[in-house]
C-alpha cells in the first residue's frame, strides 16, 4: 500500500481484500433462483466454502429479495419483470418471492447467522432503497466482496455502483451464477475490466 495525497492507494489484491477492511455480500441466494440457474451443485458446493472460511473474518451481508406492494411498483419494474418471467401479466407471477414462501427462503447449507446482517432490498443495487452504505461506511469498510445471483443482473449493478461510489468492488466468478449461462460468462468478461473479478481460490490463499 501506498499514500499519495494523503489516500490510501492499495496495490494487490491482498490488500485490497484484508478482512479488517472488507465485507463479503451474498446477494439473492434464495431458493426462487438457486433452482433456475445453470451449475446449481458447483455454485452451491462453492459458495458454502467461501462463506465458511470468510464468515469469521469479516462482515456479512445476506440480501433478500423483497417486493414492493403491487400498486407501488413503477410500470418500468412491471414490464421488466413481465419480460424476465415471459409472461403477460403481473397476476402470473404475484407470489413470486412472497413473504413466508419456500422460494424466498435462503438453502438451509448457508443460512445466515446471528452474526451476519439480513437485508431486505427491493432493486438490483445494494445501494438503492437500503442503509447499506451508511452501515458499511460506519463500519470503515472500503472493500465489498460479492458472491451470488444472478450476475447479469444485480451483481454486476451493485459492483458497477460500488465502484462510483468510491468502494473496491470484488467478484468472485465461481461464486456467481445466473439462469442464463451466456448472460453470466457475458457478464464476468465486462466486469474484468472495471471492476476486480477473482476466483475463490485466490481470495482466500490471498486473506490473512
Amino acid at each position: 500500500m501506498k499514500v499519495e495525497n494523503g489516500i490510501k492507494i492499495y496495490e494487490n489484491i491482498a490488500e485490497i481484500i484484508d478482512p479488517t477492511h472488507s465485507c463479503l455480500v451474498i446477494w439473492d441466494v434464495q431458493n426462487g433462483l438457486v433452482d433456475r440457474i445453470f451449475n446449481k451443485q458447483e455454485f452451491m458446493v462453492n459458495i458454502a466454502h467461501l462463506i465458511e472460511k470468510l464468515r469469521n473474518k469479516m462482515p456479512v451481508v445476506y440480501t433478500l429479495i423483497t417486493p414492493l406492494p403491487g400498486s407501488f411498483n413503477s410500470s418500468w419494474r412491471c414490464y421488466q419483470m413481465m419480460r424476465f418471467f415471459n409472461v403477460k401479466n403481473l397476476s402470473q407471477m404475484s407470489s413470486f418471492m412472497a413473504a413466508g414462501s419456500k422460494e424466498r427462503e435462503v438453502p438451509e447449507s448457508i443460512k445466515p447467522q446471528s452474526t451476519d446482517i439480513v437485508l431486505e432490498k427491493s432493486t438490483a443495487s445494494i445501494f438503492i432503497g437500503t442503509n447499506f452504505e451508511y452501515l458499511m461506511r460506519n463500519r470503515g469498510i472500503t472493500t465489498l466482496v460479492f458472491a451470488g445471483i444472478a450476475t447479469e443482473i444485480g451483481v454486476e449493478s451493485s459492483a458497477r455502483d460500488a465502484s462510483n461510489r468510491g468502494f473496491f468492488p470484488v467478484v468472485v466468478s465461481d461464486c456467481v451464477s445466473s439462469m442464463n449461462q451466456e448472460a453470466h460468462e457475458r457478464s464476468l468478461l465486462n466486469l474484468s475490466k472495471i471492476v476486480i473479478v477473482e476466483k475463490s481460490e485466490n481470495i482466500l490463499n490471498n486473506i490473512k
